[in-house]
């Protein structure tokens, strides 16, 4: 009987303290889990572009003209030195108003008075070339016979070459002032509109496409008038695009020519590749949609691949690129939500034997939702996800429920 009761004792005191460690022992809290993973891991600068047109041609007026209405559109094809682009024909005189027109008129006047001076001054100029060899054909015979001293018939010689001389400087003197008249009487020409049916002709300009490509833009379809220099046209090959980015100075620096970079959202199938071929070393201020003024670097990327596979893509489409900065095929990695600050550093809850254990961490590169360990834990291993106040070292934790 006393053993028994010995033993009843035992197991009674057993069952009290199984009950107060019961009763004081906190329930675990329910957390979600993550896994210590390795694999791939891309870390990248994403940024919405542009494509572009690499090497435009942008065809300008020669000389100061008017056009003729474009004779091509926009999305025209263009064959160099074939196609004519862009037709320019002499301006049309400008209209006078009542004081420049008084003033034209008044100087056709005085040309037309001068013509008939020189004229005159002409018929004198022959009528004394005439006479003075008349005269020096009678000195010359009476000079023969010895009639007339040698110096007469020198001095009638003379006198004929003045007179030749005089008649060719009236010649001139008409023929300049009819010219003087002919000028005065153009600026009396009125304006006059250009014959739409008229074929061009020596008088005009014909433009032919300095490129093979497509017509990207053209400044105005009518007719008008234009100054030297003034844009018409421009010429692309949609086969060479490029990508203009505006990243974030802070984003930049991370970039480096050759890098290379995914391209979707461009509203066609699949992810396009793509290669960072410059990085401007000037930056630029753009003022964000907040007010902020930003330091913005432009980057530009070219295609890889034929052109075939991004079929629809044009001029100044819109793309979302991703700048893929740095890469590795085997990293050991841990999701962002799994990570805290602690002590200066980080630090995650790893879960060993239903025990939430604080472990820090080395952390290098991020992106995404994962982080690239670089030391202080092993893969395989499993953290708290999202930990709360609740958890803290030595707390126990269960899986949450699905659901």
């Amino acid at each position: 009987m006393r053993i028994w009761s010995k033993l009843a004792g035992g197991v009674a005191v057993i069952a009290v303290a199984g009950g107060l460690w019961w009763a004081f022992t906190p329930d675990p809290v329910s957390v979600d889990m993550a896994e210590v993973t390795r694999g791939p891991m891309e870390v990248t600068v994403a940024a919405e572009g542009v494509t572009r047109v690499r090497d435009p041609y942008l065809v300008t007026a020669p000389s100061t003209g008017t056009t003729t209405r474009s004779p091509v559109s926009v999305g025209d094809t263009v064959l160099r030195g074939e196609t004519v682009v862009a037709v320019i024909r002499p301006a049309t005189p400008a209209l006078l108003d009542a004081r420049s027109r008084l003033q034209a008129e008044a100087a056709v006047t005085e040309a037309e008075a001068a013509l008939r001076v020189a004229e005159f001054n002409l018929e004198r100029a022959q009528a004394d070339l005439e006479h003075a060899e008349s005269t020096l054909a009678r000195n010359r015979e009476l000079a023969e016979r010895g009639v007339i001293p040698r110096r007469t018939l020198e001095d009638a010689e003379a006198a004929a070459r003045t007179a030749r001389s005089a008649l060719e400087a009236a010649q001139s003197q008409r023929d300049l002032q009819r010219a003087t008249l002919a000028r005065a009487q153009a600026q009396l020409v009125d304006p006059e509109m250009a014959d739409p049916e008229r074929a061009p002709g020596e008088c005009c300009v014909e433009i032919t496409a300095p490129t093979s490509g497509t017509v990207l833009d053209v400044d105005n379809m009518s007719a008008r008038l234009v100054q030297a220099g003034a844009p018409l046209l421009t010429i692309g090959d949609l086969d060479a695009l490029e990508i203009e980015l505006d990243l974030l100075s802070t984003d930049a620096v991370r970039v480096r020519p050759g890098a290379r970079a995914l391209v979707d959202r461009w509203g066609g199938e699949g992810v396009l590749e793509a290669t960072v071929r410059r990085v401007d070393p000037a930056a630029f201020t753009r003022v964000s949609a907040l007010g902020i003024e930003e330091q913005r670097v432009r980057v530009i990327l070219d295609f890889d691949g034929a052109a075939d596979s991004r079929a629809g893509l044009g001029e100044r489409f819109r793309v979302f690129v991703r700048v893929v900065v740095w890469e590795g095929d085997d990293v050991l990695q841990v999701p962002l939500s799994a990570l805290f600050r602690h002590d200066g550093g980080w630090a995650v809850f790893r879960v060993e034997e239903d025990l939430a254990r604080l472990t820090p961490v080395e952390i290098g590169q991020r992106h995404g939702e994962r982080a690239q360990v670089l030391g202080g834990i092993t893969a395989g291993a499993q953290v708290v996800a999202f930990p709360g106040d609740r958890v803290q070292d030595g707390t126990p934790v269960a899986p949450r429920p699905a659901g």
